[in-house]
């Protein structure tokens, strides 16, 4: 049996194609009758106020209730599928628990006795990982005999791809999330998430590629019905196929290559052994980033609109999931507000690590993070700060009318309602199903 065995399988309706994803690597060969089985779908995003592309960005819940009925079939009674939703308010309950019901979690939960759980209502554990990195992650998860990983098959805006391994950032607490975005250019985003399948339990991994989407992790990416799933025993192996798969070398994803490195493990894949569907037939290239000019200055859409006076400077990999969510929504608002007369000298900057731009008008610090950084600096000649951590959305309002930049307030004061926007690209489009994101 190789340690390092990847399987390829055409998804197909029926239910067999889990089964044969998980049979073909030899995934679950090991499991004890009895085991305890934690399930970490990626539920990257939810809203309450909207419907909004799922494909590409959610784990389908036709794979979750397969994988259920595979362990229920090799003995496992006790599952949990868990998972830690970013939502605006890390205190908001409500909108993970809808997300859990509208997939049709309860219906399994009362269908096959599993239990399912928000991550932040259970208890964290503190774990040593290597390098004296130190995170928080969820108890049950530790604690279970076997995780069974179902990652979305997507590019990543700041981590290049998005798989096995980086699924698990589900499972750490709010202080450990925002820890990975840190400012320290050699341990910070990819060096963090290079770590975190070190203290997992045995990990059966299986990617979730139905749908495909670039420029993810969420709703506002290109989706693509691609039909695909990948599966091992090894989330190393499954995560260096999954991003051939999508058209980008393992080599150039940072995190990936500092996992291979510290596991002593080639890049090139000469050490995994891929069964079933070729490879090579089945890779698609799939763009990560988000266009920006040349200088990274401005969003390309936004440059070819004309928009002038406003630098907004590229993300970079220590904006965080809090305020990342956010930013589209506030590059959206400012697109809408230009009418054509050049703005006087503003820039935004996001995330920890930017530094204003000497002879700029006024600075827009989005962020507690970043008003930490840069609130004395001595390069500002107006500051508009925004210290929410994460920002209201009344704040974005505020600092952005102070600026001059006259936004239509409706889209961030219900920035719940945005992500609805983006469904009209998949409207009228057979192959994007929204019932492979509920359970009959």
């Amino acid at each position: 049996m190789s340690e390092h065995k990847v399987s390829l399988v055409r998804f197909e309706r029926g239910g067999e194609s889990v089964r044969r994803a998980v049979e073909m690597c030899e995934g679950l060969s090991m499991l004890k009758a009895g085991a305890k089985a934690f399930i970490k779908p990626n539920v990257v995003f939810w809203t309450r106020s909207v419907d909004f592309p799922k494909w590409g960005v959610i784990t389908t819940s036709r794979v979750v209730e397969d994988m259920v009925q595979l362990l229920k079939e090799h003995g496992v009674d006790d599952i949990t599928i868990g998972e830690g939703i970013v939502t605006a308010n890390p205190k908001d309950m409500e909108t993970p628990a809808h997300a859990f019901a509208s997939l049709g979690y309860h219906t399994l939960r009362d269908r096959y006795g599993v239990k399912v759980i928000n991550v932040f209502e259970r208890p964290f554990e503190k774990v040593s990982l290597s390098d004296g990195v130190e995170l928080s992650f969820n108890a049950d998860i530790l604690h279970s005999d076997l995780v069974v990983d179902l990652p979305v098959m997507k590019t990543h805006a700041q981590t290049v791809v998005s798989l096995g391994i980086k699924n698990l950032k589900g499972t750490i607490d709010v202080k450990s999330r925002k820890q990975c975005h840190n400012a320290d250019p050699e341990r910070g985003l990819h060096f963090h998430v290079s770590k975190l399948a070190e203290a997992m339990p045995p990990i059966l991994t299986v990617i979730d590629g139905i749908y495909t989407s670039e420029r993810g992790p969420g709703f506002d990416g290109r989706m693509h019905r691609s039909n695909l799933l990948a599966a091992s025993r090894d989330v190393l192996s499954a995560d260096l196929v999954g991003a051939r798969l999508l058209g980008q070398d393992p080599a150039a994803v940072p995190y990936l290559a500092l996992a291979a490195r510290h596991l002593g493990r080639p890049l090139d894949l000469s050490d995994v052994e891929v069964v079933g569907e070729s490879l090579e037939a089945m890779a698609k290239p799939h763009e990560w980033y988000f266009p920006y000019t040349d200088d990274g200055l401005l969003p390309l859409p936004m440059a070819k609109m004309g928009i002038k006076g406003l630098s907004y400077k590229k993300y970079d990999d220590t904006l965080c999931t809090y305020c990342s969510g956010l930013n589209g929504a506030v590059l959206a608002s400012i697109a809408m507000a230009w009418k054509g007369t050049p703005w006087n000298e503003i820039e935004v900057l996001t995330g920890k690590r930017m530094a204003p731009t000497p002879g700029m008008k006024k600075t827009i610090l989005l962020g507690k993070c970043m008003y930490q950084a840069n609130k004395d600096h001595p390069d500002i000649k107006e500051m508009l700060a925004i210290k929410g951590c994460p920002p209201k959305a009344e704040q974005v309002v505020e600092a952005l009318q102070a600026a001059g930049i006259e936004i239509d307030r409706r889209l961030l004061d219900n920035p719940d309602a945005f992500p609805g926007s983006y469904m009209k690209r998949y409207q009228g489009k057979a192959e994007f199903d929204p019932a492979l994101f509920q359970v009959a």
